[in-house]
């Protein structure tokens, strides 16, 4: 077994291998390898792959978080898998093993922890995981499964969401599928809002917006209102998969009747629908023992809660209880 790393992956066989695996995500593509490493300021981007008699059998892919301040990055960098590696449908555990051992130790040294973020089922390879030197981390999703006629799909939106839909379609809400890069930066002004007063957390800067918009895996989703941008979700897909919703919001309670959050799920679920991908993903609902509010309105459009977790590997222990005060801190502050 051979490993390879970023550039030295064959792109035909990285793209296919991504293509056909259960496991594959548009965040696993060499796309998104490149939309990260297009971005230094923001990225160090990572991709292993490893090959077993000739043939490429896993990838992992992913980005070291860099930040501005120094202080930031030496107690808050760290290493993101999104969606989890892209494994062939019959990956051994040997092989898992080995790509996620490699993984472990060449980042050891650039991030205080390693995380897996699972959009689908690992749990075949669990113990492999574990012996790579990964813990499991119990955390929820919800999954739409847009591979059905879109009556029953709306049939299982929630009763009061589904009246806050129509009434916002009845009095003039419409969606844009192919909105300017103007009316993207409306929208990106209406999350940048939400993410200093609720999320309480840091957003990607305008130009990661802007060159989201230009890649052709990328869908803006924007409700308008009155030629206004009241909303909208960014919705990255994987051709005859699925349909990732990466960040989502809306004005609500501004204009009677219009409801844009609810809306802007409604618009991503129809779009996934009309265009033959099998899965809507709302990209997180927390943990089941700890109230989250998202979650809870995530659950009124009818998904399945799955849960697939995280695989954790805690690279500097000390740094990591550091880093996991200081945003605690910096949540009650704001």
């Amino acid at each position: 077994m051979k490993i390879q790393q970023d550039n030295n992956i064959d792109r035909t066989a990285w793209g296919a291998l991504v293509r056909k695996s259960r496991t594959g995500t548009w965040f696993q593509t060499p796309e998104a390898y490149d939309f990260f490493a297009s971005q230094p300021e923001l990225f160090m981007p990572f991709a292993f792959g490893i090959k077993n008699n000739g043939e490429l059998r896993g990838v992992c892919c992913g980005y070291v978080t860099v930040e501005k301040n120094v202080v930031k990055q030496f107690v808050m960098r760290r290493a993101i898998i999104v969606g989890g590696p892209a494994l062939a449908n019959d990956c051994s555990e040997e092989e898992v093993v080995i790509l996620m051992s490699t993984v472990r130790a060449q980042l050891i040294s650039q991030a205080i922890y390693v995380e897996t973020r699972n959009f689908n089922d690992y749990s075949r390879w669990k113990e492999a995981f574990v012996k790579a030197g990964f813990s499991y981390q119990q955390h929820l999703n919800f999954h739409v499964h847009t591979d059905q006629p879109w009556d029953a799909i709306e049939a299982n939106i929630g009763k009061h969401r589904r009246k806050y839909i129509r009434l916002s379609f009845r009095d003039g809400a419409t969606i844009e599928e192919n909105p300017t890069l103007k009316q993207v930066r409306a929208y990106y002004d209406i999350l940048l809002d939400l993410y200093k007063t609720k999320v309480k957390m840091p957003l990607q800067p305008w130009s990661f917006f802007e060159r989201l918009y230009h890649l052709d895996s990328c869908k803006y989703l924007l409700v308008m209102y009155d030629g206004q941008v009241l909303g909208g979700s960014i919705c990255m897909t994987h051709p005859g998969r699925g349909v990732y919703e990466w960040y989502a919001c809306g004005k609500d309670g501004v204009y009677k009747n219009i409801h844009p959050s609810s809306v802007t799920k409604y618009a991503g679920m129809k779009y996934a629908a009309d265009n033959g991908y099998a899965v809507f993903d709302m990209m997180g609902a927390g943990k089941l023992d700890e109230e989250y509010g998202v979650r809870d309105f995530k659950a009124e459009f009818g998904g399945e809660l799955v849960e697939y977790g995280r695989f954790l590997a805690i690279t500097k222990p000390l740094l990591y209880k550091i880093g996991v005060l200081g945003v605690t801190i910096l949540k009650k502050l704001k």
